[in-house]
C-alpha cells in the first residue's frame, strides 16, 4: 500500500491512476486536482508537509521517542492575552513530566499537547497549566467551583470604567480645579479637606491598579519571562510608575501633585480597547462544541457470545467488532463485517446521498448509519477521519495570530527603546541638577506619554467598525484579522453540496406511463423508510396509498405490498440484482439521468419496472447571481465530494472557470494551498468536510446553516444563506485597510512628537494623560466613520 501522490495519505489496494498522468492517487478528486494543478510547488505556500502539521510536538518540545504511543490532549485556555501567552503555556506544558510537546493558540484560546499517557496523567495537565491567571480545562467543561464561575473577563471593560468613577471625580471637583487655580492651594492642601481627598483617592486607586491592572501586570511578567517583551510592559510601566510616584509623593513628600488619575485613566482607556478586539474572539474555534457530536468516545463492542458491551474507544483493538445501530455514529474506521445499511457521510465527504454498505465496504468513522444496524470490524488504526479533520483544523487555524501579533513585534523594539529613554531621561536631568523628585517626574511623563492607547486601539476599533458594515451587508466577520489579510480574492471556491445546493434532495421528474400511480405507490413504500432520498419522494407525492404490508428493506431497495401489489423502490442494480424487469425506455431514462447528474430511482410492481423519480440536490435561490457578480479577474472554481455528473451544472456555467469533483477532506485542503500558490483564495462551504479547507484558504466563509466545526473554522460566516453577500465583502475589507493605516499612521506620529516633548520636560504626567487620550479619542472618531 502506497501513499498518495497529492495529500500523502494512504491509497487503496488498487490506486486511482490515469495513463496521462504521473501517480497513484487515493481518490479520483486527487487525480484531477493533480491534472490541474500538480506542476505548483504547495511548499511555496506552506512549508510544512500536511502530515508534518499533525504529527509535530508543540513548539519548545522533544521529538516522541519511537517505542512511546504518544497522544494529543486539546485543551480550552481562558486568559491568553497575547503571542507571548502562549510561550508562557507552552513553556509551562513542557515542564510536565510526560509531556514532549505543546502548542498554544492565542487566536484559537486553545492549547494542544502532546504526551506520555503511561508518564503523565492527561487529568493532571489543565491543573498544571493554570497559574498565573490562566484556566485551562477540557473543551466545553464547565468550571466547578463559585470563582471559576465568576468570572469577570467579559465584563472587565464596564468595571474599569465604572470604578474609574470614584477616582475621577475627586479629582474633577477638588484636585484640577486646584491646580488651575479655581481654589487657593491651602483650600485643598492646607486642610483636612486634603486627607478626606486624597487616602480614598489612595485606597481607590489601589484596588483599581490591582485588579483591572493585573492581567496587563501578568502579561507584562509573562512576556519579560519568555523574553518577548510586549506592549503590556509599557502599560504596566506607565501605570506602576504614576501610582509609585503618586503614593510616594501622598506619604513622603506630602503636597506635591499626585497622579492616580493618570494610571486609572491608561487602565481605562487600554481595557476598553482589549474588550473591543476581544470581540473578535467570541466565536474562536471551540473545537470539540461540535466534534462532541460527530466523535464517539464510546463503541458497543460484540461479545464472542454475541452479547455487547459499552466501552471506551481506546480499549477496543484492531479486528475486534462493534455494533452500530440505526441513527448512531460510526466510532472509527473500519470495514462492515454483517449486515447492509446506508451511510451518511456528507459530515466528512460532502457526498449528499447516503452510501450504500454492505459485508466488506470500508465505512469511515464519524458517519451516520440511516437505516440498519451494522457490525463493523476496527480498521488497523483505531483513528476516526473527523479526528484527522481536527489535526488539519488545528494546523491551519492556530498558526493565524492576528493583528495582535503584529502590535507585539513592533513592542520587541519600542519598549526597551521607550524604557531605555525613560531611564537615560531621568538620569540626564538628575546629571544637569535637576531635584531627584523633578527628574523621576519626566522619566514618568516619558512612560505615560508613550503608553500605546492608541495604538492598542487602532486597529481593533477599525476591525469592528468593518465587522459592523459588513454585518449590516448580511456577512458575520468572526476574524477581524482578515480584513488586513484580504482586500480583493484571485480565487473564489465554492463547496457545492449545502452552500451552492441546499444539500436536500427533491423530485425533478417522473418517468413512466402514470406518474400519479408511481409517486403514490413509491410514497407508500417509502413512508416506512427514514431514508433521505424517500423523504423527498414523500414530500412531492400527493397522498399515499393504503393497505400497506410486508415491508422490507433490501440492499439499495425496499419493498413492500402495496394494494396487493409486491412494489419495489430503488436503485436500478437492485433491480437488476432481483431479477426484475426494466423496460429500455426506462433504462435509458435512468442513463439520462446520470448524465445530467442526478439520481434517478426506480419504481415498479409485480416483478417489472413501472417509472423512474429523477431526484435532484435543490440549487441554492440566487447562486447563479451570486458567481457572475465576481469580474473577470477573479476565477471561480466549484468543490465537491459528489461525482462529475452531479456537478455538471456547474462545469456548464459560464461563469465557473474549474470544478473539481470527488474530492475528499484532505484533498480538499491539499487544493487551497495549491491554488493559493496563484494568489489570494476565498474559499465558501458549510460541512465538516469543508472545515480544513476554510482555515487554510485566505478567508473562510460558512453557511449559517453549516455544521458548528465548519463556522468555528470560519472567519466569516453568511447570516441568511444569501450568497450574493460574499462578494460586497472585498469593499469593506479594503475600506478598513486603508482606516487600520490612518490610525496607526496618527498613533506612531503622536509619540514621536510627544515623547520628545515629554524628554524635553515640557509636559508633566497629567498632560502626557491628556495627550494619551485625546489621540485616542481621533483613532475612535476616525474609526466610527462610516465604512459603507
Amino acid at each position: 500500500m502506497g501513499s498518495c501522490t497529492l495529500c500523502d495519505l494512504s491509497t487503496p489496494a488498487e490506486p486511482v491512476t490515469d495513463p496521462d498522468v504521473d501517480g497513484a492517487f487515493c481518490c479520483r478528486g486527487c487525480l484531477e486536482v493533480y491534472r490541474t494543478l500538480g506542476d505548483v510547488d504547495p511548499e511555496e505556500v506552506d512549508a510544512e508537509a500536511l502530515q508534518d502539521d499533525a504529527d509535530a510536538p508543540g513548539d519548545g518540545g522533544e521529538a516522541v521517542p519511537d517505542d512511546v504511543d504518544a497522544e494529543t490532549a486539546y485543551l480550552s485556555i481562558d486568559g491568553l492575552h497575547c503571542s507571548t501567552c502562549e510561550l508562557f503555556i507552552e513553556s509551562a506544558a513542557t515542564d510536565i513530566e510526560g509531556v514532549y510537546g505543546a502548542e498554544a493558540s492565542y487566536s484559537t484560546d486553545m492549547a494542544r499537547v502532546t504526551y506520555d499517557p503511561d508518564a503523565c496523567d492527561r487529568a493532571a495537565i489543565p491543573d498544571a497549566l493554570s497559574q498565573f491567571g490562566y484556566y485551562a480545562s477540557e473543551p466545553g467543561e464547565e468550571p466547578n467551583g463559585f470563582l471559576d464561575r465568576l468570572s469577570l473577563e467579559e465584563y472587565r471593560a464596564a468595571i474599569a470604567v465604572i470604578v474609574m468613577m470614584p477616582v475621577m471625580a475627586p479629582y474633577f471637583l477638588f484636585v484640577y480645579p486646584t491646580y488651575v487655580g479655581v481654589y487657593p492651594r491651602d483650600f485643598l492642601y492646607g486642610s483636612n479637606l486634603y486627607f478626606m481627598v486624597f487616602i480614598p483617592l489612595f485606597v481607590w486607586s489601589t484596588i483599581i491598579v490591582a485588579g483591572v491592572g493585573y492581567p496587563f501586570f501578568r502579561g507584562a511578567y509573562v512576556s519579560l519571562k519568555v523574553g518577548q517583551p510586549n506592549m503590556d510592559v509599557l502599560i504596566a510601566l506607565a501605570v506602576g510608575a504614576a501610582y509609585l510616584y503618586s503614593a510616594a509623593s501622598l506619604f513622603l513628600l506630602e503636597g506635591r501633585t499626585v497622579y492616580f488619575d493618570v494610571a486609572v485613566m491608561i487602565l481605562a482607556v487600554v481595557t476598553v480597547g482589549d474588550h473591543v478586539e476581544s470581540r473578535f474572539k467570541e466565536r474562536a474555534l471551540g473545537y470539540y462544541s461540535e466534534l462532541a457530536e460527530s466523535r464517539v468516545t464510546h463503541a458497543r463492542r460484540l461479545r464472542e457470545d454475541g452479547s455487547t458491551e459499552q466501552t471506551p474507544i481506546e480499549s477496543i483493538a484492531s479486528g475486534e467488532r462493534v455494533l452500530v445501530r440505526p441513527g448512531e455514529r460510526i466510532p472509527v474506521d473500519g470495514q462492515v463485517a454483517d449486515g447492509t445499511a446506508a451511510v451518511d457521510e456528507s459530515v466528512v465527504t460532502g457526498e449528499s446521498i447516503p452510501v450504500p454498505k454492505s459485508p466488506g465496504s470500508a465505512v469511515i468513522g464519524g458517519s451516520i448509519v440511516t437505516d440498519n444496524a451494522l457490525v463493523v470490524e476496527v480498521g488497523e488504526e483505531r483513528t476516526s477521519t473527523v479526528d484527522r479533520l481536527m489535526e488539519l483544523l488545528w494546523s491551519v487555524q492556530s498558526t493565524d495570530a492576528g493583528v495582535q501579533r503584529v502590535a507585539n513585534r513592533f513592542a520587541l523594539v519600542f519598549v526597551p527603546v521607550v524604557v531605555t529613554v525613560a531611564v537615560v531621561t531621568t538620569l540626564g536631568w538628575l546629571w544637569l541638577g535637576r531635584p531627584p523628585g523633578e527628574a523621576i517626574l519626566i522619566g514618568v511623563s516619558v512612560l505615560v506619554v508613550s503608553c500605546p492607547c492608541s495604538l492598542g486601539i487602532a486597529t481593533p476599533l477599525a476591525l469592528a467598525a468593518g465587522s459592523n458594515a459588513a454585518s449590516e451587508s448580511g456577512l458575520l466577520v468572526f476574524d477581524g484579522s482578515v480584513f488586513e489579510r484580504v482586500t480583493d480574492t484571485d480565487t473564489v471556491a465554492f463547496d457545492k453540496t449545502g452552500t451552492l445546493t441546499t444539500g436536500e434532495m427533491s423530485v425533478v421528474d417522473v418517468v413512466g406511463a402514470d406518474r400519479e400511480s408511481i409517486l403514490k405507490r413509491a410514497a407508500a413504500v417509502e413512508g416506512r423508510s427514514n431514508h433521505p432520498i424517500g423523504g423527498a419522494i414523500l414530500d412531492a407525492a400527493p397522498e399515499p396509498t393504503g393497505d400497506v404490508s410486508g415491508f422490507e428493506r433490501n440492499p439499495r431497495s425496499v419493498a413492500a405490498t402495496v394494494e396487493g401489489d409486491r412494489t419495489m423502490v430503488g436503485h436500478p442494480d437492485a433491480f437488476t440484482r432481483a431479477g426484475w424487469t426494466v423496460p429500455d425506455d426506462l433504462a435509458d431514462a435512468v442513463d439520462s439521468a446520470r448524465a445530467d447528474g442526478a439520481h434517478p430511482t426506480l419504481v415498479g410492481w409485480d416483478g417489472a419496472a413501472a417509472g423512474v423519480v429523477v431526484l435532484r440536490d435543490t440549487p441554492r435561490s440566487g447562486w447563479d447571481d451570486a458567481i457572475a457578480a465576481f469580474d473577470d479577474e477573479t476565477d471561480v472554481v466549484v468543490i465537491t465530494g459528489d461525482d462529475e455528473r452531479a456537478a455538471r451544472r456547474f462545469d456548464d456555467h459560464p461563469d465557473v472557470d474549474d470544478v473539481f469533483a470527488e474530492v475528499r477532506p484532505e484533498a480538499k485542503r491539499e487544493l487551497i494551498r495549491r491554488l493559493r500558490a496563484d494568489g489570494t483564495v476565498t474559499m465558501v462551504g458549510d460541512g465538516t468536510n469543508d472545515a480544513a479547507a476554510l482555515a487554510g484558504a485566505d478567508l473562510g466563509i460558512a453557511m449559517s446553516h453549516g455544521t458548528e466545526l465548519t463556522i468555528d473554522a470560519a472567519d466569516a460566516v453568511v447570516t441568511d444563506d444569501d450568497l450574493s453577500t460574499v462578494p460586497s465583502f472585498f469593499g469593506i475589507a479594503d475600506r478598513v485597510r486603508r482606516r487600520i493605516r490612518e490610525n496607526l499612521l496618527w498613533a506612531v506620529g503622536y509619540n514621536l512628537v510627544a515623547i520628545p516633548l515629554a524628554v524635553a520636560g515640557l509636559i508633566n504626567p497629567l498632560i502626557a494623560a491628556v495627550l494619551m487620550g485625546v489621540s485616542s479619542l481621533i483613532v475612535v472618531t476616525n474609526s466610527r466613520r462610516s465604512l459603507i
